[in-house]
């Protein structure tokens, strides 16, 4: 894990599943899902706020907690979806790197996320390990959903 792959509206691509899916190379395994190597990576600004971000697309902050109006409703309204249905809050990680810095929450994230079978990091959108778990994977019904949601 490493800084690059947070996201400015503090989305932790290491444990997405586009980017869990492109590192661990599911679809040689069977598995058809979107690949993606993260926002920063990519030269995206943000997948999910970019276009509705003056401050984002105008390149005048790193992350959205350097923003005057953070939390904005359109990062209120995502958090609360990822929340809800995943298990991670992105102004949670933002309020988190103001506090106590990037390297810190690496290693937040890290402990959080690490799968206990083998030490890779687990899927936020599922928690589903895609190095160890590929056989629960390939037969979950809904991808982006956690078994007992």
């Amino acid at each position: 894990m490493n800084e690059e792959l947070i996201a400015p509206c503090g989305m932790n691509c290491a444990v997405c599943s586009g980017y869990l899916a492109f590192a661990n190379d599911v679809r040689s395994k069977g598995i058809r899902m979107p690949y993606c190597r993260g926002c920063r990576a990519r030269d995206k600004i943000c997948a999910f706020l970019k276009k509705r971000c003056a401050m984002l697309m105008e390149g005048k902050v790193k992350y959205c907690y350097e923003c005057p109006d953070f939390p904005c409703e359109n990062l209120k309204h995502l958090d609360a979806s990822y929340r809800k249905k995943f298990r991670m809050s992105m102004i949670e990680n933002l309020e988190f790197i103001k506090e106590h810095g990037i390297a810190k929450l690496l290693e937040r994230e890290t402990d959080k996320w690490k799968c206990p079978e083998c030490g890779e990091m687990i899927c936020c959108h599922n928690g589903i390990c895609f190095n160890c778990g590929v056989e629960k994977l390939k037969v979950k019904e809904k991808l982006y959903r956690w078994e007992d949601d």
